[in-house]
């Protein structure tokens, strides 16, 4: 996702953080042409190891509500479709992302996910029918890069640190493919980190003393 504010909003960073941000830029560049160019099935078998390490999460099984993202395929996003079902199997209501056209992110519940409707941004969001989710048990966060700590980077338009920033009690989990786990994200003053952080290999509880060390599984 892009936001046609972000030059503006760019200037009103402190200059560490503008800094910070190039370096984003370019570790975003890198992980996305490597995650476009790892082979669709390669993708599908860590997505299905990502959904059962998700599903077996404790602030997630015990979730009555969880926001999901719809995978964009042609980028080769983590695919939760999985875990919509079996949420939905266990009567968890499910929500998901949609960006309005003041530029906030919301979430909204979704009776039927293929319902959804391509949003001008590029990826398939709720329809404005679909009721407001004003509180969530947890939120499953897409990322381009994570760290230990929590630290993720995204598209580059913040709407996920907005959100989170919105639901200070959900759970927050970040996931990702495990090539996309790295030493340390270069975060920003604006950033919000997730609490737990999820790849095909491992799951970490973030934390600000967390390093990267080898997969256990």
């Amino acid at each position: 996702m892009s936001s046609p504010g972000s030059s503006t909003v760019r200037g009103s960073l402190p200059p560490e953080d503008v800094l910070r941000l190039r370096v984003k830029a370019e570790i975003r560049k890198r992980l996305r042409g490597l995650r476009k160019t790892t082979p669709a099935s390669a993708c599908a078998e860590r997505s299905a190891r990502i959904v059962l390490h998700v599903s077996e999460l404790e602030p997630v099984r015990l979730a009555r509500s969880v926001a999901l993202f719809w995978p964009i395929e042609d980028k080769h996003e983590v695919d939760l479709r999985p875990l919509d079902a079996s949420l939905r199997a266990r009567g968890a209501r499910v929500a998901y992302p949609t960006v309005l056209e003041s530029g906030e992110m919301i979430f909204r519940f979704v009776v039927d996910p293929d319902a959804m409707e391509e949003h001008p941004l590029g990826f398939r969001a709720p329809s404005g029918e679909s009721p407001q989710a004003d509180a969530l048990d947890a939120i499953i966060v897409p990322a381009i890069a994570l760290d230990p700590t929590g630290q993720r980077i995204g598209y580059g338009a913040g709407y996920y640190d907005r959100a989170l920033a919105a639901h200070p009690h959900a759970a927050t989990v970040g996931v990702a493919y495990d090539f996309q786990l790295i030493p340390e994200v270069a975060a920003t003053s604006r950033d919000v980190p997730v609490q737990w952080v999820v790849t095909d290999r491992r799951v970490l509880r973030a934390s600000p003393d967390a390093a990267l060390s080898s997969a256990t599984s």
